[in-house]
């Protein structure tokens, strides 16, 4: 598939019906890790990160971080890869393909994540998103056990201080590792409405 140019945070980034299509409310999570690491270094990880969008603004704005960014997708780790290398940052941002932190080897400093979070059976809600990857955007059940999954990963792989991002339905959702409980109750099984 041709692959096409998309904007985001003021970089321009090549992208491809196969990744997700970069988008500016995504700069939510850029603001919040750069808020934490307040100018100075740290490591932070993007996980799936698609085209790169997030990892390569926290780059380009951090100039004193190191910065992950890991995907399933072999589609998306070969896109994000080359966007890495078109903006010159290959020395300053690992691209990794695996699961969640699966190929991240160390601690981190802040993690982000724009993960699947809409259960398969409201895709017809959605038309919006019709022309972007499905794994992309749904996942099974509630669609809400990938980032349950992360969440348990990152109590253990945060720094003790260490911040966890996480964009759901268009608002970011954070919390440093002692608070982590705090995104536990934000991603909890909503109970069935009884029937009247």
């Amino acid at each position: 598939m041709q692959p096409a140019v998309a904007q985001f945070g003021g970089l321009e980034l090549v992208t491809s019906p196969l990744v997700m299509t970069p988008r500016e409310t995504s700069t939510a999570l850029v603001d919040r890790a750069l808020e934490h690491l307040a100018g100075g270094p740290g490591v932070v990880v993007d996980v799936g990160t698609g085209s790169g969008a997030i990892a390569l603004a926290v780059a380009e704005a951090a100039p004193h971080a190191a910065v992950w960014a890991t995907d399933v997708s072999a589609a998306a780790v070969a896109l994000a890869e080359l966007n890495v290398r078109r903006a010159g940052l290959q020395d300053r941002i690992a691209v990794r393909r695996g699961d969640l932190l699966d190929p991240f080897p160390g601690t981190a400093d802040v993690i982000l994540a724009n993960l699947p979070y809409l259960p398969f059976s409201e895709r017809s809600r959605h038309p919006d998103i019709v022309a972007e990857p499905e794994s992309a955007v749904f996942a099974a059940g509630d669609g809400l056990g990938i980032v349950r999954r992360l969440l348990a990963a990152a109590s253990r792989r945060l720094s003790p201080q260490g911040l966890l991002a996480l964009q759901l339905r268009g608002r970011v959702h954070a919390a440093r590792r002692p608070d982590l409980d705090v995104l536990e109750q934000v991603l909890a099984p909503q109970p069935t409405a009884a029937a009247a």
